[in-house]
């Protein structure tokens, strides 16, 4: 007979953790069940030169909603992370350079090196976000509500405003509506374009600079950071806190199929052929994996499998990740550790860049002058490098799903000399303090995390394919059109991202329908 449970989790991802560790403190018992040797999905910190410790994939802290670190004791399991301060260090061209604090008054006095008037812009420009954030957090551990009644969550007549703001607009319009400095400008939309693959003046890329500003590290809002040991340290922690409420964790255990009977989900058989009844089945996978690749064809209709098919869900992203002797030296702020450092660094000199490098994507090609946010682990936490050594990851956009004439295995060093390149013309000495570098293209996010596209929010975040959108209109609950199996990754609301959020309200739905009379 095979072995029964209340829940099993498909996919050890963070959210697969945080909603087996609901469902374990609810007392189910619950399995979770990881293709991987390793959990965390995208959440991982791997070492592929000895005594260098790396975040492959996602790279930095902050979404993970608190109530989630709190219900789960998170930092009793080990968790903990580094507030990065400043915010951003922007190198410009001409040795100049654009730092951004959490502290806006900090921030203004930099600012005011490029632009009097934007200068007094930028308080109310993060005050207009922190009113926004009030907004939207509420919404993140719950279902999705419809459009109409969404807009009467607003308390008072900015309700069109902030629509238009978050649903109509591109990042463009509104930072062209608050700013007059390009090099400020540039700084604000990485934001708005981070895993998208849309430029700064797309209509929507307002709403996915929304999402990034839902930042919140240790009580600091709008707020982000780096996890102790690495993004795996989240997932270590998770995995910790659900084994602590009961769960049972398995690794190098890939599921072949959901098994159904007479229409309902009743467990999954291994690759290997073993198979585990459940009451429910929770799958932190893709959409596209879990609909259309986990179940027979015939257990879904037509539309709804056309709709999962149409999710967008293409790649904008590669990582470079690498081993240094030493810190880049750059040559706008000379020195070695200097506070910059301490933040991350971003290569965009206004939006006109990033315009540019989507248009290189457009046409199948990786960006020739790419967009790059970078961060320095080793230099908040010794345990991710020898002394003295430190480690280097790079998001890198626009890369996309596939190559033009290529493949991206056959661009990699390419690739690696142009990230390179882009990088010492504002530090001279990066080829020389590069002991290692590992470059992740999309096709490897897909090929090792099952993201399809290897797009990193398991499908756009743009307003049509968010709330109730999400993954498809009609489907936003968390449940699914297969009695039993509910969707618990990052492809239901609220999105991408290491929130925690879909794990935790798929937990919910879960449990809601356990409850007599339900």
């Amino acid at each position: 007979m095979p072995e029964a449970y209340d829940a099993v989790v498909v996919g050890g991802g963070h959210n697969g953790l945080v909603a087996a560790a609901y469902l374990a403190r609810s007392g189910a018992r619950t399995l979770v069940l990881e293709r991987r040797s390793v959990v965390g999905g995208a959440a991982v910190t791997e070492e592929p030169w000895p005594g260098f410790r790396l975040s492959t994939f996602s790279y930095a802290a902050g979404l993970l909603r608190p109530q989630i670190v709190q219900d789960l004791e998170l930092h009793r399991f080990g968790y903990q992370t580094y507030l990065l301060d400043p915010e951003m260090f922007v190198p410009l061209p001409g040795r100049k350079s654009l730092t951004l604090w959490n502290d806006d008054d900090r921030s203004a006095e930099e600012i005011a090196r490029f632009s009097e008037r934007d200068a007094r812009a930028y308080p109310k420009y993060s005050q207009y976000w922190t009113e926004v954030v009030e907004l939207i957090d509420p919404l993140l551990l719950s279902a999705p509500v419809p459009l109409p009644e969404l807009l009467e969550v607003v308390p008072d007549d900015r309700v069109e405003e902030l629509v238009r703001d978050l649903f109509l607009r591109s990042a463009a319009d509104i930072l062209d509506e608050w700013f007059e400095s390009e090099e400020l400008k540039g700084a604000l939309c990485t934001s708005a374009i981070i895993g998208t693959f849309l430029p700064p003046d797309a209509p929507g890329t307002a709403y996915v600079l929304a999402h990034h500003k839902l930042g919140n590290i240790e009580g600091h809002p709008k707020s982000w950071g780096l996890a102790r040991g690495g993004m795996g340290g989240i997932s270590e922690a998770l995995r910790r806190s659900a084994e602590h409420f009961g769960a049972t964790v398995r690794t190098d255990a890939p599921v072949r199929q959901i098994r159904l009977q007479d229409g309902r989900a009743v467990g999954v058989e291994l690759a290997s052929g073993e198979r585990i009844d459940a009451r429910a089945v929770a799958s932190s996978l893709d959409a596209r994996h879990t609909f259309l690749e986990m179940l027979p064809p015939d257990a879904l209709d037509a539309e709804f499998r056309s709709h999962v098919a149409a999710i967008r869900s293409r790649g904008s992203a590669l990582k470079f990740n690498a081993a240094l002797d030493a810190l880049p030296d750059f040559v706008a702020s000379p020195g070695a550790p200097k506070p910059h450092h301490r933040g991350f660094i971003d290569i965009i000199p206004n939006m006109d860049y990033a315009r540019a490098a989507f248009d290189d994507a457009w046409h199948g090609r990786f960006s020739r002058r790419p967009f790059m946010d970078i961060v320095f682990q080793s230099v908040h936490d010794e345990t991710v490098a020898p002394p003295g050594k430190h480690t280097m990851s790079c998001f890198v956009q626009y890369a996309p799903t596939t190559l033009d004439g290529s493949t991206w295995e056959e661009a990699k060093p390419a690739v690696a000399d142009t990230v390179l390149d882009t990088i010492g013309e504002y530090a001279p000495n990066i080829r020389q303090v590069v002991r290692h570098w590992q470059v992740v293209s999309p096709a490897d996010i897909e090929s090792t995390l099952g993201m399809t596209g290897g797009n990193i929010f398991q499908g756009d975040i743009t307003p049509d394919q968010i709330f109730t959108f999400r993954p498809v209109h009609g489907w936003s609950s968390y449940r699914t059109p297969v009695e039993g199996l509910y969707l618990a990754g990052s492809a239901a609301h609220p999105g991408g991202g290491v929130l925690g959020a879909p794990g935790h309200n798929a937990a919910r739905a879960i449990l809601e329908d356990w409850r007599p009379g339900s």
